[in-house]
């Protein structure tokens, strides 16, 4: 079953963020308190667990929130999702793939403190079609696209 592993925040962009207990979504604003929050298309981040895993086995000191990711998720394979694929956190939250990985312009902070940055790679964003709460442990579940 794919699920979120982490949920984590941060009050500025670039910088690594925090692990929270839970967060909530607000629709078309994004995680209630995060830098990333706004009326745009990158409202939520999104890297998998085994993604941080790859990072792990060359030799880095790394974890959930450290690639300034809000979710963090397990079990399910983000980069074989199509743009406009929407899926259900938790009991409520409703997202919509909106961007495959990201152009870095720059080696943010995050490369500096991690030593590689893997979301430009392997992360992907999504806006908040339906706001509510997720924790760690919720499911995921793709539920189709916006067409």
């Amino acid at each position: 079953m794919a699920k979120v592993f982490a949920v984590s925040v941060s009050e500025n962009k670039g910088e690594q963020k925090e692990n929270v207990e839970q967060v909530t979504l607000q629709e078309d604003h994004g995680i209630v308190g995060d830098a990333h929050a706004d009326d745009w298309h990158r409202q939520v981040s999104l890297l998998a667990k085994e993604s941080i895993q790859k990072m792990k086995e060359q030799g880095l000191d790394v974890s959930a929130g450290d690639f300034a990711e809000n979710l963090t998720t397990e079990g399910i394979d983000l980069l074989e999702l199509e743009i406009g694929a929407r899926f259900k956190v938790g009991p409520e939250v409703v997202l919509e793939l909106t961007q495959i990985g990201k152009e870095c312009h720059d080696r943010c902070a995050i490369y500096y403190q991690a030593g590689d940055c893997v979301m430009p790679r392997e992360g992907v964003f999504a806006k908040v079609i339906e706001g509510g709460q997720i924790k760690p442990g919720d499911a995921i579940e793709v539920i189709g696209s916006d067409d």
